[in-house]
């Protein structure tokens, strides 16, 4: 009989998710840095001091709060994020990562939005924050895009000479 395995893992993981988006590369970098445009695509209460040294918070419904320190603010181009210790999560001793990077390709009209994510424990304790984390900015950059190409119209007035209807038009 063998032994039984047991598996210590050790080090950290990441992610990386790509958007190609057909906006300018400057309304992108908007959807990441502007606090009212965050609240669009990610359902969450934003907080954004857009600068080198700022700070970026996210508070989401039901997972509660992620604060990071803006580390790059390179505008146009890359946004690096560094998570500050999540008390709802076990500990680290890594520094967790999102890198942004943004990308217009010479003679194209799309707009290329990276994230690579780092610094995440490979411990089995840190597997369901992994997996919340890597598939939460999965759905993010699909609204990111979703939300810059299709944006929300405001409602149409009703025709001038058409009464509103009750309950339809209020």
């Amino acid at each position: 009989m063998s032994a039984a395995r047991t598996s210590r893992r050790t080090g950290t993981r990441g992610y990386a998710q790509l958007i190609e988006v057909a906006v300018p590369v400057a309304r992108v970098w908007r959807a990441l840095t502007d606090a009212a445009l965050i609240r669009i695509w990610s359902g969450a209460a934003a907080e954004v001091d857009a600068r080198k040294g700022g700070v970026y918070r996210l508070e989401l419904p039901g997972t509660g709060k992620r604060e990071a320190h803006i580390d790059v603010f390179d505008a146009n181009r890359r946004l690096r994020l560094i998570y500050m210790p999540n008390p709802a999560a076990p500990p680290c001793d890594s520094a967790i990562v999102d890198d942004f990077l943004l990308d217009l390709r010479p003679g194209e009209t799309l707009t290329s939005l990276r994230l690579l994510g780092s610094g995440i424990p490979e411990a089995q304790s840190w597997d369901p924050h992994y997996a919340r984390i890597r598939l939460g900015w999965e759905r993010f950059m699909a609204r990111i895009k979703v939300t810059l190409e299709n944006p929300p119209r405001p409602k149409k007035p009703p025709p001038p000479g058409d009464p509103p209807l009750p309950g339809l038009d209020d």
